[in-house]
């Protein structure tokens, strides 16, 4: 007789497995792991855990950092989530937001109706004979995000509804973004698609991008990471906060250990896997010995878009119902969100709090700006664009978020192939998982996902931990009523940009 094999959950755990970072693919790898009766070491730079999927709390008062609605694909991922909190602490929640255009609001997802009142019929008419003509003659270039939206939407619509709130993202014009980034969040929306869509709003297909309802923790996204950072270290396993990773120590069979700075001294933590949602640009300068010249100069060749966020405290009466609004006019605010339309508890009775959203760069004039300043700003240009009164705001406070979007410029894939061959040769024990830590603008769950799957690596199997979120449809027809995930409700959150519009 051959050998039996063993089953997964039989197989004995890692031993000395390093997580590096304690957002979303960090906790999740380190909770896998602890269900699967191992433990780790969690190292993390910053005194807050989940990330960008934190909550941030200032005075009683929680923001979510960018808006991040729960609803996955993932069956497995939906099961994490309701592991790590219970029934009572997840709301359902109506989705609505709106676009604001040249002092206009459009409805989004988009209805006919209003689209047709607030372009004009002349102005419609002109898009849609663009559209007509990009049908005829496509972009010559649609390896950017110019060419490949204009030839799904028209020179037209592009111009009005992308270009400018793009390019307020990403802090750089829409030729020099790449075409993959576009084609992963809005792949299989078009104008045509968009319209078809509201046209039959009376039946049962919808795009599950424009999801009208999802999950949602009572108290934002960071109670989630909370709950799992409580279950993590119950499970056996040490989480260190305020502890930045400053070496990757290897030799010719991979890393061996991972050096921190803790308590203004080196601690040196031994490795025989490493876990990495750190930044991938950071994972490769932090190796000693150094990779070679060309490795270390194609992370220094990645980017980050930086966010920060402006909150204003306002009468409840004085908001709007919707979670966000995005601005597609020429102010530098870029998104507006009502966090008591995410979750009461977020809030205080009687009031709300309005989260202005800002693209940046860490290290720009709004980034350095004073918090007061920021706060002036935000109150001058939400007055601008006719949502709330200044005079209305009864306080505010700034939250800042470095390395919040991984950005898809010319050349990023190849740098990002560079790194990727070097660390599967050089260092295989060391797992890139996450946002940051594969440079890849993943979903909460996609994130989660490429953790679950190094965990299950790390027991025997061999998953393609890369190929999750490049293929799979984001953005699909649902048939039927259903918004449960595991329906197939949709995945992950919402791109900045309201790329749906026609």
């Amino acid at each position: 007789m051959g050998d039996v094999p063993v089953p997964a959950s039989a197989k004995t755990p890692p031993e000395d497995v390093v997580v590096i970072g304690a957002g979303p693919a960090g906790l999740t790898a380190a909770y896998v792991l602890s269900k699967r009766g191992g433990s780790c070491v969690v190292v993390e730079a910053d005194s807050v855990v989940g990330g960008i999927s934190r909550t941030a709390e200032r005075e009683g008062w929680r923001f979510d950092i960018g808006g991040h609605r729960f609803f996955t694909k993932v069956p497995e991922v939906e099961e994490l989530w309701h592991e790590i909190l219970g029934p009572e602490d997840f709301l359902i929640r109506p989705r609505l937001s709106r676009i604001y255009y040249d002092g206009k609001f459009f409805d989004y997802p988009i209805q006919i109706g209003n689209a047709l009142r607030g372009l004009g019929a002349r102005e419609s008419i002109l898009c849609g004979l663009s559209y007509l003509l990009v049908r005829l003659r496509r972009p010559a270039d649609r390896e950017t995000f110019e060419g490949w939206t204009a030839a799904r939407f028209g020179w037209r619509l592009y111009r009005k509804f992308f270009k400018t709130y793009t390019e307020k993202v990403w802090g750089m014009p829409a030729t020099e973004i790449r075409a993959d980034w576009a084609a992963q969040r809005i792949k299989n929306l078009s104008l045509t698609g968009a319209l078809a869509n509201a046209l039959r709003r009376g039946r049962e297909t919808k795009i599950t991008s424009l999801i009208e309802e999802f999950q949602y923790p009572r108290l934002g996204p960071g109670m989630m990471w909370e709950k799992a950072a409580e279950l993590v270290c119950a499970g056996g396993s040490q989480l260190l906060m305020c502890s930045p990773v400053r070496r990757v120590l290897r030799d010719r069979g991979g890393a061996v250990a991972v050096e921190i700075e803790r308590d203004a001294r080196l601690v040196s933590l031994p490795a025989r896997h490493v876990i990495s949602s750190m930044p991938l640009a950071e994972l490769v300068t932090a190796l000693d010995p150094p990779p070679p010249e060309g490795v270390l100069q194609a992370a220094k060749g990645l980017r980050f878009r930086d966010f920060l966020t402006v909150a204003l405290v306002v009468p409840w009466e004085k908001a709007f119902p919707d979670n966000w609004i995005y601005v597609h006019d020429k102010v530098r605010l870029g998104r507006v969100q009502n966090f008591g339309a995410w979750s009461p508890d977020l809030v205080k009775e009687g009031r709300t709090c309005l989260g202005l959203e800002y693209f940046v760069f860490e290290g720009d004039d709004l980034w350095t700006m004073a918090d007061e300043d920021l706060v002036a700003l935000g109150k001058s240009e939400i007055e601008q664009i006719g949502l709330v009164r200044a005079r209305d705001v009864q306080a505010g406070y700034v939250v800042r978020m470095p390395k919040a979007y991984p950005v898809y410029d010319g050349g990023y894939a190849e740098r990002v192939e560079t790194i990727r061959r070097f660390l599967a040769a050089e260092v295989p024990n060391v797992h890139p998982v996450g946002r940051n830590g594969m440079h890849r603008y993943n979903n909460q769950d996609h994130s989660m996902l490429t953790a679950l799957l190094t965990v299950e690596n790390l027991f025997g199997d061999d998953y393609d931990t890369w190929s999750v979120n490049v293929e799979a449809e984001y953005h699909e027809e649902q048939v039927g009523r259903s918004t449960d995930a595991s329906a197939g409700g949709g995945t992950g959150r919402d791109a900045p940009m309201a790329a749906s519009f026609p």
